[in-house]
């Protein structure tokens, strides 16, 4: 079944909807006691949670699409990509003014030595990029490597999942099966995957020949 605009429309206020819901949901948890008295390793792990299943979600809408046969669909994956990437700065905000408290030098120090840490900033970054980019005026600039650069989601995809495994002190059953379900949606694009790998490693090749010759 098609997507019509009207459907499109409502379908991307009930995705807004839905996102907002947590945050909203946040002031009421605190007013009732549904947090403990330190707070902050739960509302990190509130937020981390919201930003990875949004993330899990966007790369669900191609598998989807094609299933259904409907590529109207394709349209609410921005969408639901920029809400992953505000629940994931949330995070870091969270991360960064209330347990570490701005101590900059400290902060310096956990994401160096800190091996989830780096995972987690790493994956920050990439989605920032695509953030940033995910306008169609910076798909008209960028042109053919705006697909590209778009192609890195897959590497918060896989990156995330391993930041929460080793991040939690206990209980694994969760994190396992967000990273089984991530590894899930990577192999279903696993052709995509490879012939992206060929085209970086061509690339590659013909940089360092071109050196060469020089």
């Amino acid at each position: 079944m098609k997507l019509t605009p009207k459907g499109l429309l409502w379908l991307k206020v009930g995705l807004h909807a839905a996102a907002v819901l947590p945050l909203l949901w946040l002031p009421w948890a605190f007013e009732v006691g549904r947090f403990s008295a330190d707070p902050v390793p739960e509302l990190l792990q509130f937020l981390g949670d919201w930003s990875l299943r949004l993330l899990l979600l966007t790369l669900c809408i191609s598998p989807l699409a094609k299933k259904l046969k409907n590529g109207g669909l394709i349209k609410v994956r921005r969408l639901l990509g920029l809400w992953c990437f505000t629940y994931a700065s949330l995070h870091l905000l969270v991360w960064l003014l209330l347990d570490l408290q701005l101590a900059w030098g400290q902060i310096g120090e956990e994401i160096v030595k800190r091996g989830f840490i780096t995972l987690g900033m790493v994956s920050w970054v990439v989605l920032l990029l695509l953030a940033l980019t995910s306008t169609r005026g910076w798909q008209r600039r960028l042109g053919p490597r705006w697909q590209r650069l778009h192609n890195w989601v897959y590497l918060p995809a896989l990156l995330i999942p391993i930041h929460f495994w080793w991040g939690v002190k206990s209980g694994w059953m969760e994190p396992a099966f967000y990273l089984a379900l991530s590894l899930g949606l990577l192999w279903w694009r696993r052709d995509k995957l490879k012939r992206w790998w060929r085209t970086r490693l061509k690339a590659r090749s013909e940089k360092k020949a071109v050196k060469s010759k020089a």
